[in-house]
């Protein structure tokens, strides 16, 4: 992830991705949301995904899953168009580890992270991000 676009990535777990989206739209649809408390979140295998991607899968609650959930369709409400495997029913959880891995190399992506099961994170925070350029726009309220 260090080389990847941008170069300013930060281990994180996309609750949606979208193609298109006004920001203030966006950014107040979010707002509106009830507040969360922060959550420790545990990682107990990985990942594999077309193209050379491999991540961490967490193991996720009913709460999580119901907070993905409300953000998607707030984000739908406002006309934003989501990337399909982030719509409601189609979420996979997760934290990319590599982007870009190459046949063997996965191998060797799945083994580092297998060296480091299990691992428990606090996710504390929250931001819409333009990964275009990595820029944040913090949402407090929804870790």
């Amino acid at each position: 992830m260090a080389t990847h676009t941008h170069r300013r990535h930060h281990p994180h777990l996309s609750y949606a991705v979208l193609r298109s989206w006004d920001l203030v739209r966006s950014h107040e649809a979010l707002a509106a949301l009830p507040p969360a408390e922060p959550f420790a979140m545990s990682f107990h295998g990985t990942l594999t995904f077309p193209r050379g991607r491999a991540a961490l899968a967490p193991a996720i609650s009913a709460d999580m899953a119901l907070r993905q959930w409300r953000i998607v369709t707030a984000l739908e409400a406002t006309g934003a168009e989501l990337h399909r495997n982030y719509e409601a029913g189609h979420w996979v959880p997760h934290v990319s580890v590599a982007t870009r891995a190459q046949g063997a190399q996965m191998a060797t992506v799945v083994k580092a992270i297998a060296d480091v099961l299990p691992l428990s994170v606090r996710v504390d925070r929250a931001a819409l991000v333009d990964s275009s350029a990595g820029q944040t726009w913090p949402l407090p309220h929804i870790p």
